[in-house]
């Protein structure tokens, strides 16, 4: 991967697909040519087309009726494409001000167009990091992450101190939001109550302030428990 794109777009559209099954393959055996058409903005037949011409390239397994899976080849691009993206979202934070609600369409656009020298050199600036600004874990070139046990706010006990470590969120203005009300990364907080039935979420951020979250972004914030608040 170079950095340079042919005039149709097409290894866009290949890294882009890849990484999205990756994304929503997690622990399922097979991604459904639904989800991939609304995690990529395109038709199902368009998802079909795409997976039947990365089988003859080696990269996907599909089936039909069943979805998608990646292939070890295309699991290897598939992370090199996430490190591109991590990495650059990090800079553009550490480096160039950017704010978190900013990034993720900036490093999009970037990733495609960059080189790997560009990268690399990116990495070896920012000191070779694990994490990028979400929290996301940032693949090494062996395409190894390291993972940490986290959950999200809705399932913290109460009363239990812990600490912001993810967000699991692209969308810029709930990020937006996070940032303003105080729910920043490294933030120490408690939940102090918990609405039944997928209600809001009450938190106590220090000694005065507390704020009530929203079931879906609550959802949204992982957090590692910490022995007391700082």
């Amino acid at each position: 991967m170079n950095g340079r794109r042919d005039a149709s777009g097409s290894s866009q559209s290949v890294e882009d697909f890849l990484k999205a099954v990756y994304n929503l393959q997690g622990e399922r055996d097979r991604v459904s040519t639904n989800a991939l058409a609304d995690a990529l903005n395109i038709s199902a037949p368009a998802v079909t087309d795409m997976a039947q011409r990365l089988v003859d390239e080696g990269t996907v397994d599909y089936l039909k009726y069943r979805g998608v899976r990646l292939t070890d080849k295309g699991e290897r691009v598939a992370l090199q494409m996430l490190r591109r993206h991590r990495l650059i979202e990090t800079y553009l934070v550490q480096d160039l001000g950017y704010q978190l609600h900013e990034i993720h369409d900036e490093a999009e656009a970037l990733e495609h167009s960059v080189s790997d020298r560009f990268v690399e050199a990116i990495a070896r600036k920012l000191g070779e990091p694990s994490y990028d600004p979400h929290g996301d874990p940032i693949p090494n070139l062996d395409g190894i992450m390291q993972e940490r046990s986290l959950q999200p706010l809705t399932a913290l006990k109460l009363h239990s101190p812990a600490r912001i470590r993810r967000f699991i969120m692209d969308d810029p203005a709930m990020l937006q939001n996070t940032q303003e009300r105080g729910l920043v990364m490294g933030a120490t907080l408690e939940v102090v109550e918990r609405d039944p039935f997928d209600g809001p979420v009450t938190v106590c951020l220090g000694a005065k302030s507390t704020q009530t979250i929203g079931y879906k972004m609550a959802s949204s914030i992982l957090v590692e428990y910490i022995d007391r608040m700082c």
